[in-house]
């Protein structure tokens, strides 16, 4: 049979009709010496046709080639995974760069309770607003109890006070006030209230005040620096202070639109 291909070659060198051709051109012994050089060219052509796939045949895993004619054998054969959207892979093992987020991972290779994850009997640190929704038939959030940030301070009140509401929910200054004083309510330093909240949003906060016997009271109150009219408790605007007392004021603020709020304000004093 004439050995059209690579594949039909014999492993054994010697024995009738064993590798005495190639392509049908004569090598046996005593061929004709101008039949060589055909045979070495048609034998370059065969390895050519077996790199480019043409020949049809293929290597087997045992001699480093896939067995296959095809990407999808090969990969079978090779027990690969597919290329791009596939189920072939089921498990992962000796990574040593974490996924990224858009590969389907975290990006990490260390995960800390608290920290990292949320993990229920941890304590945990958050750093940006959680949004709790609930639904039409359940409520968003059941805390059994709570705390707050309480600042201490002892500072006496007087002229403009800057209230930061990312800082605490209660502001206590145990130094006796000295004059009136403007609250000026702000997220931060860097960050305005009117960013730090939504429209439809309300916060509640607190600022306790030392008196000594000459009594003041917070005459102004401003939002990011913006002078806005409170509505008071009772209908009437404090107008005095209470002498050797603490007086607490709390603040519930509602953004009503952009940079646009209600202040509900009251004066309570304590003795």
């Amino acid at each position: 049979m004439a050995k059209t291909k690579i594949s039909e070659y014999s492993s054994t060198s010697a024995g009738a009709a064993l590798n005495t051709d190639i392509a049908n051109i004569n090598i046996d012994e005593g061929c004709a010496p101008s039949g060589i050089n055909n045979a070495i060219r048609a034998l370059m052509a065969q390895v050519k046709d077996l790199q480019s796939g043409a020949s049809g045949d293929t290597i087997p895993l045992t001699a480093g080639g896939t067995g296959a004619a095809n990407a999808t054998t090969a990969r079978s054969n090779l027990s690969a995974a597919a290329s791009g959207a596939n189920s072939d892979i089921t498990s992962l093992t000796g990574l040593t760069t974490a996924l990224s987020a858009a590969q389907g991972g975290t990006g990490l290779t260390t995960f800390t309770a608290g920290t990292t994850y949320v993990a229920p009997a941890t304590a945990t640190t958050f750093t940006a607003k959680q949004t709790f929704t609930g639904s039409s038939s359940v409520i968003a959030s059941k805390f059994v109890n709570a705390l707050e940030g309480v600042t201490v301070s002892a500072t006496a009140a007087t002229g403009t006070i800057n209230y930061d509401v990312t800082t605490q929910s209660v502001l206590y200054y145990t130094s006796n006030a000295s004059a009136n004083w403007t609250v000026n309510f702000r997220g931060s330093s860097g960050t305005s209230l009117d960013t730090a909240m939504s429209t439809g949003e309300a916060l509640t906060v607190v600022f306790l005040v030392t008196q000594g016997s000459t009594a003041y009271y917070n005459n102004a109150v401003t939002i990011d620096g913006s002078s806005v009219t409170p509505k008071y408790q009772g209908g009437t605007a404090w107008t005095s202070g209470n002498a050797s007392s603490i007086d607490a004021y709390s603040y519930t603020i509602v953004k009503t639109g952009s940079a646009t709020f209600t202040v509900f304000a009251a004066q309570t004093q304590f003795k």
